[in-house]
């Protein structure tokens, strides 16, 4: 008797819990105008495509269990959609974003209301435009708190600080896009790094705006680190403070402190951070970690924003009106030690520091697989058009692939919405598991293997299905890091490492008791990572590097998992508002 009073109070409290997230949640509307923008940075003004007018755009405030609804009108020239990076769209896929992946863009002169709801998710995401090169202006923060009468895992912050890490060019990033796709060439390097839209003290006109994040000493602030950058890896210190992070893609983390951090296009990182240095200012600076080969160009530039005590006894900033009154201005604020533009060695020991907190969520990673797959990833070749001599090595184009397979995206329509309505010819479901060309990928590999085959695959999965997945580098042209993003889900590393990957030997390294839970991780160059996940969530779900240049050159997949039973496990109908190809 006694066991069973008590299974009906867990069930009570259970019950009385969910009635009480559900009253607390809240439907948040936002209004998104898509425009064109005259901005000025390094000495010019050029017109860039905003939300709002805002750069970076607005800053989402949502808890865990709210529901957002947000309109997206297009006022410029260009196709565009919007994509809510790390969001897992439970049931809602037609909202995830990415361009002819699960929505056609919303045209000139057309609008699309996204609406999807916040299920188990708090911390730092962030959104940004997923068609074209428009990402390099068109993003900002979402950050989701805890429910109402629920807490951080840790001390609460004085303050909050958003900072985004990103790139500028002088040109249109749109034109530098098109122009070398035409060339089948690398696209430019940017021109400048930015935190939240400004590049800071160490680039030309730029001093002025440089940004200022206030803070008293002894106090404890949270960083809320975004890697909105297009197509580079930076490092990021702020000098003389430690930074310990706390969460990385919106899942808590075991508290790990560090002198620096390395953070990938798409991924983001909660840092608390103690003022418990002398009373002066100090340089918060990102630049590049390049994992290329030297020959690969990239941009050196550093980008800065200042921590500045709140002190009357500090000098007068030189740079600022703050100096109008005759008084001395303060000296140049100290750098951070940042690692050399190509110290693996520094982003490995970061890295291999990350587990997640077993005591506050239960940790479930797969014990066991239904799938076991493995996909190479990396750059290569493909011929030029007879006639003419292309940008890339040899007079050859760029192109990038997974297992061999350069993606391409549909015209007419969506995936979702022709694996929805059964269209058949837009896409197959015959992406390989496993690499169909098998060879030393990590060394030097031959010519023949350098050119991929083009094609619209996916792989199909069951819903529930237990997924491990290799994503193994490859050496073709050049071995990188990759930053590997899957969309409606996050996933555990459960190893990484360098070379080949053997599985006698390197599943022996798994750790299936802590590891981090992700959405974007960075494929080690030269090297490979394991990740796992459960296919618990109903739709077609991109699978991409979030450099955008290889994105554009193919390497992405996609997965379509299938309904399961019930109205929970599977999709809704699409919104009368979707976007129709033109």
């Amino acid at each position: 008797m006694e066991s069973i009073n008590t299974i009906v109070l867990g069930l009570l409290v259970f019950l009385t819990t969910c009635l009480a997230s559900l009253v607390d949640a809240e439907v948040h509307y936002h209004n998104f105008v898509i425009q064109s923008t005259p901005v000025k940075r390094l000495c010019r003004t050029k017109n860039i495509i905003t939300v709002n007018g805002q750069f970076p755009g607005p800053t989402i405030e949502a808890r865990n269990g709210d529901t957002l609804v947000i309109k997206a009108v297009n006022q410029a020239q260009y196709p565009i959609t919007l994509h809510w990076h790390g969001i897992h769209q439970r049931r809602t896929a037609w909202a995830d974003g990415p361009d002819h992946i699960t929505q056609c863009p919303i045209q000139p002169g057309g609008s699309y209301t996204y609406r999807f709801t916040i299920i188990d998710q708090e911390g730092t995401l962030w959104w940004h435009a997923h068609a074209s090169w428009l990402r390099a202006t068109v993003y900002g923060a979402l950050i989701i708190y805890p429910r109402q009468g629920s807490s951080y895992p840790f001390t609460k912050p004085h303050r909050e600080i958003p900072i985004l890490l990103g790139e500028w060019w002088y040109a249109n990033p749109v034109d530098i896009l098109n122009n070398a796709l035409m060339a089948g060439a690398a696209p430019n390097v940017s021109d400048a790094y930015t935190i939240n839209g400004q590049p800071g003290d160490l680039y030309n006109c730029s001093s002025q705006d440089t940004v200022i994040v206030p803070v008293k000493q002894g106090e404890t602030n949270l960083i809320r680190l975004v890697g909105s950058t297009m197509n580079q890896e930076l490092f990021f210190g702020i000098a003389k403070h430690k930074l310990t992070v706390v969460a990385i893609d919106s899942s808590y983390t075991k508290p790990y402190t560090t002198d620096v951090v390395v953070v990938t296009p798409g991924q983001t990182l909660d840092l608390l951070v103690t003022a418990d240095q002398a009373p002066s200012r100090y340089y918060i600076a990102a630049r590049a970690y390049a994992s290329a080969p030297s020959s690969v160009p990239f941009d050196n530039t550093t980008t800065t924003a200042v921590l500045e005590y709140q002190s009357p006894n500090l000098p007068c900033r030189a740079a600022s009106k703050d100096c109008s009154g005759g008084g001395a201005a303060s000296p140049k604020p100290q750098l951070p030690s940042l690692p050399a533009y190509s110290d693996t060695s520094a982003v490995t020991r970061f890295t291999s520091g990350l587990r997640s907190p077993q005591k506050l969520n239960p940790i479930t990673v797969p014990k066991s697989v239904d799938h076991n797959l493995f996909f190479t990833v990396g750059l290569g070749l493909r011929p030029c058009q007879r006639g003419r001599r292309c940008g890339g090595p040899n007079g050859q184009n760029f192109t990038a692939s997974m297992n061999n397979v350069s993606f391409v995206l549909p015209t007419n329509y969506s995936i979702l919405q022709a694996n929805y309505q059964n269209i058949n010819g837009v896409f197959s479901s015959n992406f390989p598991p496993n690499p169909p060309l098998k060879f030393d990928y990590t060394g030097k590999v031959p010519r023949k293997y350098w050119t991929p085959k083009r094609g619209t695959e996916a792989l199909r999965l069951k819903f529930g299905s237990r997924v491990q997945l290799v994503l193994q580098d490859t050496s073709i042209f050049a071995a990188e890091n990759h930053p590997i993003h899957l969309h409606g889900h996050n996933f555990f590393v459960v190893a990484e490492g360098f070379g080949n990957f053997n599985a006698r030997k390197d599943s022996r390294k798994f750790n299936l008791v802590d590891p981090p839970q992700r959405n974007t991780v960075g494929v080690p160059v030269g090297g490979w990572a394991v990740i796992r996940f459960t296919a618990d969530n109903p739709g077609v779900w991109l699978m991409h590097c979030h450099f955008d240049n290889h994105l554009f050159w193919g390497l992405a997949m996609v997965f379509v998992t299938d309904n399961g039973v019930g109205e929970l496990e599977t999709i809704e109908p699409p919104p009368n508002d979707l976007p129709r190809c033109s």
